[in-house]
């Protein structure tokens, strides 16, 4: 598996003014919406009932909120880069600006579980993540998450 599988260059945005968690879930259901043909209300419902479990912020300005959505065939991805970081209660209480989430069928088992494993080591990777902060341009980005070699994202 790998993430140019999961992420689509349509799929991945630059948001100037997200002022809350739900704000950021619902610019990823407008993108799951016009990227996956997925109704949005259904997608931010998926991601603020998996929130509830706990939070999704990994750390490091880094989150990866995840969800099952009815409908979806395989597992796909959306990546938010924020101009503003936004509070996302991560363990280390440092606010997010990297959000990768990921979109998996209702059913999805094992193929969620590796998909969201390569996300989680790639975004934990420094030097990825910086390259994605120092640029703006949504298709640098898409390259930067996509073109990250295997020993990094693997």
């Amino acid at each position: 598996m790998e993430l140019s599988n999961i992420l689509t260059p349509a799929a991945v945005k630059v948001v100037g003014k997200s002022t809350s968690k739900k704000r950021v879930f619902q610019d990823l259901g407008d993108i799951a919406a016009s990227s996956f043909g997925r109704n949005a209300e259904v997608v931010v419902d998926a991601l603020l009932e998996r929130e509830s479990l706990g939070p999704t912020g990994v750390g490091h300005g880094v989150a990866l909120p995840h969800a099952r959505i009815a409908g979806i065939e395989t597992v796909v991805g959306a990546f938010l880069k924020l101009e503003r970081p936004l509070d996302f209660d991560s363990a280390d209480r440092q606010p997010v600006d990297l959000i990768f989430a990921l979109f998996a069928p209702a059913d999805a088992g094992v193929e969620h579980l590796k998909a969201l494993a390569l996300v989680s080591r790639t975004m934990r990777n420094p030097g990825i993540c910086a390259k994605l902060r120092a640029n703006t341009d949504p298709a640098i980005l898409h390259a930067i998450l996509t073109e990250a070699p295997a020993s990094q994202a693997a």
